[in-house]
């Protein structure tokens, strides 16, 4: 009696053409992208001594600088700070709006959609231009360009977090007489107290980068200095500038780095 022996297929026959064809259409996708875009690899050979070039006119840094660009960065860290934190208060609701199983109907689920995705589909850089407009250069114009930006970020994650949350903790609360309010405050949002704080603090990580070119449409930080150096083309202060720039975006990324270990 012979015993035919079985092969276990991860994906069928469909699924493996399936996956086929994807990978085929997006190679087709890219490689026509390519084209149009005309993209030529010899335009790489002169790009070393360009590089070189530069670096030779940004050496030695302008050290001297260096204290007239403190003041701007810790604005730039402000502006980080204030926007992330502004975003962080107007996150909230908008997040309780676009959780499917917390939004009170389908109208304001729909909204609370629309807000994430305009905030999220605008650049801050176009977000600051729009706001320079409105209040005038200055660090004004910059904050209120990370905080909307950023609340499209934090609303859609906390949105997911508030969409995963454990219904039967929720119930719970509700069954002792708590209101909506407080069913919220003690049922849903130690859920996610954890995914708060460390997508919050992600956020001013990513916003102090931001924040550091936001000078360019004249919405205030480092980002003016770096504008002015790189118009007059004093490539030495370039240096100092960029090298300030690198030193706060590494001891920003340390301490967003540790608090996200100790929200954990």
């Amino acid at each position: 009696m012979s015993v035919e022996s079985v092969t276990w297929e991860r994906h069928d026959r469909r699924s493996r053409l399936l996956r086929f064809a994807f990978a085929l259409g997006g190679l087709i996708v890219v490689l026509a992208s390519w084209q149009y875009l005309e993209l030529d690899l010899r335009d790489f050979g002169g790009a070393t001594a360009a590089f070189a070039d530069l670096a030779t006119r940004m050496f030695p840094p302008h050290l001297e600088y260096a204290p007239e660009i403190v003041a701007p960065l810790i604005e730039t860290i402000h502006i980080a700070a204030v926007g992330t934190m502004a975003a962080f208060a107007l996150s909230i609701p908008v997040a309780y709006l676009s959780a499917e199983n917390l939004t009170p109907n389908r109208l304001t689920y729909a909204l609370g959609k629309v807000i994430v995705t305009v905030s999220r589909s605008v650049h801050t850089i176009i977000w600051a231009l729009v706001f320079v407009i409105m209040f005038g250069p200055g660090a004004l114009a910059g904050t209120i360009a990370i905080a909307v930006r950023s609340v499209g970020f934090l609303g859609k994650l906390l949105g997911e977090e508030l969409e995963e949350i454990d219904a039967g903790q929720q119930e719970a609360i509700s069954s002792t007489g708590a209101n909506r309010f407080k069913t919220l405050l003690y049922g849903v949002f130690p859920q996610i107290k954890p995914a708060v704080v460390g997508l919050t603090i992600y956020r001013w990580d990513i916003n102090v980068r931001g924040a550091t070119i936001l000078g360019f449409v004249g919405a205030g930080g480092i980002g003016v200095h770096l504008y002015t150096a790189v118009d007059s083309f004093a490539w030495r202060t370039v240096a100092i500038i960029v090298l300030a720039i690198l030193f706060v975006v590494i001891l920003s990324e340390g301490v967003s780095a540790y608090a996200r270990t100790k929200a954990q």
